[in-house]
């Protein structure tokens, strides 16, 4: 079948063709929103904006004695705002010489064929919340801005992982770390160079990198926990040798799914920039500043989400995979606040579709692992129900 036959085969993969082709790069996400907006008009599905004009997508209790879940996706795509022009390859789904944007229009349109389903079906049910949000590629500003004293579920899956039958149960921080040395007394590299009172500073900034951490700091069955890597460092000038140099950078990458590895991470840091301070008083001195760009997703003690997605994989016949990953979704916001009822948010990044090649224009996606993820989402929300 060539791509035009399978999207009038499939209703959920010409949905998700139709999203893929309205581009929406970050903070221009409008025209994918109001798209958003008139299916669900057309389908009886509650919607509305909020204040950031996230999307947000509200179906009522049919049983009060249950309670909701809530699915989580982003607007917003790697690429520009010019044309999208979708093909089959085989049975991977392509854009012609840019990014496809299947990250993650894969993902919304999982949850809003779901929510179409959900709303002309019987089943009983504790009610589905979902949210569409802008902006997750470039700053995650739309999740920041979610009002989330309104949303009542306690567990979001977000539908934003690469891998169909993924479930993420924790996830990195970010954390830049920089480090700045500065000597008191510069001069010239042979005049001043016997002076014990001048020291250079590209070689005081190089002295505290030796004896710090690089690469991964914590792992725990296989898995990377808390790592530090280093960015770059700034001293002096490699074309002019002549000169004792008075400051020196250095910045770090810190990653950790765990607030206690990285705030021991943290502490090795600090450690070795007051034991420099002490070695080289009156002569440098050294200083560390930490900005958090992304809290951790740290893995909770509540296993009921991830026993009952790996028996609802297993019924479709997609083998599970439940881990943690190194990097940072929306995931990591949600696990930081709470919802109406005070609870803190049971956040998990979820894999609906095969996505392969991400944010490069070799993007493509498996257009059968769309359908199996629907297959699979279906068989979760029926058991978490039941």
């Amino acid at each position: 079948m060539d791509l035009m036959e399978i999207r009038k085969e499939s209703e959920l993969i010409d949905l998700f063709c139709n999203l893929a082709e309205i581009p929406s790069p970050s903070l221009h996400e409008e025209k994918v929103a109001e798209y958003i907006k008139k299916y669900c008009e057309n389908s009886n599905i509650q919607c509305s904006f909020d204040n950031y004009n996230n999307v947000y997508i509200n179906i009522p209790a049919t049983d009060s004695s249950k309670q909701p879940i809530m699915l989580s996706s982003h607007m917003d795509v790697i690429g520009d705002d010019s044309p999208v022009e979708i093909y089959l390859d085989g049975d991977l789904i392509r854009a012609k010489g840019r990014t496809l944007g299947a990250d993650d229009k894969a993902g919304v349109a999982n949850a809003l064929y779901f929510a179409k389903t959900l709303t002309n079906s019987d089943i009983k049910h504790g009610g589905l919340e979902i949210m569409f949000t802008r902006d997750e590629e470039s700053g995650m500003s739309g999740i920041k801005h979610v009002d989330f004293s309104k949303l009542n579920s306690k567990y979001v899956l977000v539908l934003d992982s690469d891998s169909l039958g993924q479930l993420m149960t924790s996830g990195a921080s970010y954390t830049l770390a920089t480090i700045e040395v500065n000597s008191f007394k510069g001069g010239h590299s042979g005049i001043d160079i016997a002076d014990r009172t001048r020291e250079n500073s590209a070689k005081l900034i190089a002295d505290i990198v030796s004896n710090l951490p690089q690469g991964v700091y914590y792992s725990e069955n296989k898995k990377v926990v808390t790592s530090c890597n280093i960015g770059g460092i700034t001293a002096g000038n490699p074309d002019v040798t002549n000169v004792i140099n008075t400051y020196g950078k250095v910045t770090y990458s810190i990653r950790s799914s765990s607030r206690k590895y990285e705030e021991e991470l943290k502490d090795r840091m600090i450690f070795e920039v007051n034991d420099f301070n002490k070695d080289y008083a009156g002569v440098a001195q050294a200083s560390i500043k930490f900005e958090e760009h992304l809290p951790p997703f740290e893995k909770n003690d509540d296993d009921y989400i991830p026993i009952l997605f790996e028996a609802a994989a297993r019924k479709v016949s997609i083998e599970p995979e439940i881990s943690s990953f190194h990097a940072g979704a929306e995931t990591h916001i949600y696990a930081n606040n709470k919802n109406s009822k005070g609870e803190n948010f049971s956040p998990y990044l979820v894999g609906l579709a095969d996505v392969c090649s991400m944010h490069s224009i070799e993007e493509n996606v498996n257009y059968k692992s769309i359908i199996k993820g629907q297959e699979l989402l279906k068989e979760f929300f029926k058991a978490y129900n039941s």
